[in-house]
């Protein structure tokens, strides 16, 4: 009896077919941890802009001084990353840095990079609260989504990545949509009429630095934790959040230092809405450094 040939399947098919299934298993886990990842950090960058519009008192202003509330942030963020580290190890051989002053220093030298993305986010999360005092959430949202240009241009030419033809067209529409949102709430008796009295050159400074500095911050903080992809996730925000305590404690010295005020005076005014945003901040903080470890900036 002649044998009869069977077609040849594709090479897809037939690697899919013999896949490991311990890799397929791995590969849902990695897509579900990131749709896990978006889902979260929409909801607390969505609640930020909010809860710093609800933390304003009725002139408009903020009753207590949000150098203070930045630096209470990192520090909640420092305690968290501590107590991730005292559960999770350090990830490398040795005595742990928080036992040893020696393996500390070492540990900081070898994260030394973490610095200028901590220093980039000390005076971002400053903006952020400026940004409100002249513009509503809606427009602050809307106007920092702008950065994802900037972002796509920085990892183009710092981290050589490539987009499609699609991916750009994307980015274009992005800022079109934004911009034709600006353009129509500005029109006489439009949404944004009560933001028509902020000065032109304030308005672009604002729009400016809001765009600039945190591209810059996320796009050098994926490059540092990606250096270094055999260092622990949870050393490496240790440190990251550690330098943004260190520059908050400066500003908040120097800040006190200007005013003549003690630092003690510095956290006066908050209230359960300021708690609300300090927790809030530092989650979706936390919550971004997974996204430059295990993803990327962009879907960030």
């Amino acid at each position: 009896m002649g044998s009869v040939d069977s077609p040849k399947a594709p090479a897809e098919v037939v690697a899919l077919a013999y896949q490991d299934p311990h890799q397929k298993h791995a590969k849902f886990q990695s897509k579900s941890f990131k749709v896990v990842l978006v889902a979260m950090d929409c909801l607390f960058l969505g609640m930020q802009p909010v809860l710093v519009h609800m933390s304003k008192n009725s002139h408009g202003s903020y009753s207590f001084n949000p150098v203070s509330v930045n630096f209470m942030v990192e520090m909640a963020k420092t305690i968290f990353a501590l107590a991730t580290l005292l559960i999770f190890g350090t990830g490398r051989a040795g005595r742990p840095m928080y036992l040893s002053i020696k393996a500390f220093i070492v540990d900081a030298h070898h994260n030394r990079l973490l610095a200028i993305p901590a220093g980039l986010y000390a005076l971002n999360n400053y903006l952020k609260f400026m940004m409100q005092l002249f513009f509503r959430p809606t427009t602050t949202k809307m106007l920092g989504n702008l950065k994802i240009f900037t972002i796509a241009m920085l990892m183009r030419a710092v981290m050589k990545r490539h987009f499609n033809i699609i991916q750009w067209e994307a980015l274009f529409l992005l800022v079109a949509g934004i911009t034709v949102n600006q353009l129509s709430s500005h029109c006489p008796g439009g949404a944004g009429s009560s933001e028509a009295d902020v000065p032109l050159l304030t308005a672009a400074l604002c729009t400016l630095a809001t765009v600039t500095v945190p591209s810059a911050a996320s796009v050098y903080n994926e490059f540092a934790l990606k250096k270094h992809m055999d260092t622990s996730v949870h050393l490496q925000n240790f440190f990251l959040y550690f330098y943004g305590a260190v520059f908050n404690l400066g500003g908040l010295i120097a800040v006190s230092w200007w005013k003549g005020q003690t630092v003690s005076e510095m956290f006066a005014g908050q209230s359960y809405v300021t708690y609300m945003l300090i927790a809030n901040n530092a989650a979706q903080g936390i919550l971004s450094s997974f996204f430059y470890k295990f993803a990327d900036t962009i879907l960030k």
